[in-house]
C-alpha cells in the first residue's frame, strides 16, 4: 500500500493525519495539542470513481494561529489546518496495512515478490505477452511455454565470462533517430538490455 502522502509524514517532521485523534461518533477531531475541530464536512465523493468518499475537518484560525508548534502542523500562514480522511473502516484498514508492511517479516516476503515482478515485467514488455499471437487456449498455452523457455535461455546466456576473456563486439551503427538526437545535442540513454555488452 502507498505510504502516507502528506508532507509532514514524508519529512518525518510534524503532525501527520495519524497524529490526530478522530472521533467518528461525535464527528470531531482532536489535534496533538488538544484542540478540537470546529467543523466537519462530508463525506464527499472524490474525483476518482474507485476512491472512497472523503471527510474533511477544519480547525479555526483562532486555534491554529497562537499554537506554539504551528510550523510542525501546517506551512500556510493565512489558513488553519485541515485534515482529510476516508470512512472509519477504511481508515482502520489503511493504518493496519501500513503497520504490517513496515514489519521485517513483510519486507522479507516482499523481497521474494520483487523478483517475480521483475520476471512479469520482462514477459510483458520484453516479449509482448500482453497480447497472444494465436487463438484458442491450447495455442496460447504453447506460446506461454515457448516464451518461458526463451526467457530461461536468454537469462542463461546473459551470464557472460569475465570481461577480459569476453570478445569485444563492434559497436552498432547509430540509427537515423539517434543521429538526429546527436545533431540536436540531445542525450540518448542506452537501453539496459545492451549495457555491458
Amino acid at each position: 500500500m502507498r505510504a502516507n502522502p502528506t508532507r509532514q509524514h514524508r519529512d518525518r517532521d510534524g503532525f501527520s493525519r495519524d497524529d490526530f485523534l478522530i472521533d467518528f461518533e461525535h464527528r470531531q477531531v482532536t489535534c496533538p495539542q488538544g484542540q478540537t475541530s470546529r467543523s466537519w464536512y462530508g463525506p464527499y465523493p472524490t474525483s476518482s470513481p474507485q476512491a472512497a468518499p472523503l471527510s474533511v475537518v477544519k480547525f479555526a484560525k483562532s486555534q491554529c494561529g497562537p499554537c506554539p508548534v504551528r510550523t510542525r502542523c501546517t506551512s500556510s500562514r493565512a489558513a488553519s489546518r485541515s485534515v482529510g480522511f476516508p470512512p472509519k473502516d477504511l481508515l482502520d484498514l489503511q493504518k493496519r496495512a501500513r503497520t504490517e508492511q513496515d514489519s521485517p517479516e513483510r519486507r522479507r516476503t516482499y523481497a521474494v515478490r520483487s523478483g517475480i515482478e521483475g520476471m512479469i515485467n520482462e514477459f510483458a514488455h520484453g516479449h509482448e505477452m500482453r497480447r497472444c499471437r494465436y487463438r484458442g487456449l491450447d495455442k496460447t498455452h504453447v506460446q506461454h511455454v515457448l516464451t518461458a523457455i526463451a526467457v530461461n535461455i536468454e537469462r542463461l546466456s546473459s551470464q557472460h565470462p569475465p570481461e577480459e576473456t569476453r570478445p569485444q563486439r563492434p559497436p552498432r551503427p547509430p540509427t537515423a533517430f539517434q543521429r538526429h538526437l546527436d545533431q540536436q545535442g540531445i542525450p540518448r540513454p542506452r537501453s539496459r538490455r545492451f549495457i555491458g555488452g
